[in-house]
């Protein structure tokens, strides 16, 4: 079991199945992170505050969705949404906030089609993180 699970979301429906794997793999008095970036605008934060504010929102509204299954199970669920580079967002709050792993969903990859370079995100933080990952798919 294990005490802090983060599980960073894009807030779609593919997210369903690593929750639920966190959900399973937190300890009863553990906490479960869902962690939205959103990527930022090479432009002053200032200028594009209301855009922001409107990502916000849609983000909060997406995530409460998606808890609502959780809130039978004894785990508490905290919501974050940060800004920035998505990889370096996730990697950060890991390290920051004592997470014991990350929980993601990865989409399937055809082996006769193998990606060149870095791949995925879940890819990314797979090989970067210094915590456990397990991908979902």
């Amino acid at each position: 079991m294990f005490q802090h699970v983060l599980v960073p979301v894009d807030l779609t429906d593919r997210n369903r199945r690593a929750l639920e794997a966190a959900a399973r793999l937190a300890s009863p008095d553990g906490e479960v992170t869902l962690l939205h970036v959103i990527e930022t605008l090479d432009l002053p934060f200032d200028e594009l505050e209301d855009f922001y504010q409107r990502l916000h929102d849609r983000a909060q509204a997406g995530m409460d969705r998606m808890t609502e299954p959780l809130s039978a199970s004894e785990v508490g669920v905290i919501q974050r949404v940060s800004y920035g580079s998505r990889l370096r967002e996730i990697l950060s709050y890991a390290e920051e906030n004592e997470t014991d792993l990350i929980v993601m969903s990865s989409r399937r990859l055809d082996p006769s089609e193998a990606p060149t370079g870095f791949a995925t995100l879940s890819h990314q933080v797979a090989i970067l993180s210094q915590v456990p990952v397990l991908l979902v798919k």
